[in-house]
């Protein structure tokens, strides 16, 4: 088998599976590990898949930056924002992640809603300009430009001072055994200390997120309340985040699983 070839298969394969390891892989096409290894950096380095320790997972596409993510699964994520939306009810203090989800779930609350949000998204801020009973708190610090975020040193010691009844978290992966995701160092570093901040943590997931893997962890799945998600439930990657454990909040209907 060319070499082409052999990396074909692997994306097929990937995307049938929803993993690939690349011991197995090796013993199957009767080739060596490194072989598949460097097969799977040059699809990494394509930007068609997310290596992980012994072999790859799928890339997310939610990688790009801010603008081109406005274009991507709208429906899904308007979905999903609905559901967050209810979690914060008159007289929560909430802090939302940045974010095109998290734009939606501003767009989706009422705007009479007489609540506190904290969020270190300016975008975010500015989408809530129009509700006046909703107090913000916008977080300073660097800038990530790829998020339209604040991030970094100053950003993350801002966050030790809020305390917050929940915590809608924007990632761009969700997967069972990579956990939840990212694109940057700086960013999953943020909002690992806005976790820590809230009594509760909701991922806004729409379903392209889900099944899919970036390259620095932010949290494990354990350490969150749960997932809203519009994925379709008998999926394999929402039955293997059912199997570990994760409690799914269902973007279709809104009930619990």
């Amino acid at each position: 088998m060319l070499a082409a070839q052999r990396r074909d298969l692997l994306l097929d394969r990937l995307r049938t599976d929803g993993r690939l390891v690349a011991r197995d892989l090796a013993v199957e096409l009767g080739v060596s590990e490194d072989s598949v290894r460097r097969d799977l950096r040059e699809l990494a380095a394509a930007g068609l898949c997310q290596r992980v320790y012994g072999g790859a997972l799928p890339v997310s596409p939610a990688i790009a930056d801010l603008g081109t993510r406005r274009e991507v699964a709208v429906a899904s994520k308007q979905r999903v924002a609905a559901v967050a939306a209810r979690l914060i009810p008159p007289g929560t203090a909430a802090v939302v992640d940045g974010g095109t989800t998290a734009l939606a779930v501003a767009a989706a609350l009422p705007t009479d809603l007489r609540a506190t949000i904290i969020t270190h998204s300016p975008a975010v801020a500015v989408a809530l300009g129009e509700h006046r009973e909703i107090e913000v708190y916008l977080l300073g610090g660097r800038l990530f430009r790829h998020s339209m975020v604040s991030c970094g040193a100053a950003a993350v010691e801002a966050a030790q001072a809020i305390s917050a009844d929940v915590f809608l978290l924007g990632v761009t992966g969700v997967h069972h055994e990579a956990g939840l995701t990212t694109g940057d160092a700086d960013e999953a570093a943020m909002k690992r200390a806005l976790g820590r901040r809230a009594a509760d943590t909701y991922v806004l997931a729409s379903a392209e997120k889900v099944g899919a893997a970036s390259r620095f962890a932010v949290l494990p799945l354990a350490d969150v309340t749960g997932v809203i998600t519009d994925a379709d439930p008998e999926s394999t990657a929402m039955r293997d985040l059912v199997a570990v454990g994760v409690t799914v909040i269902d973007a279709r209907a809104g009930a619990a699983r």
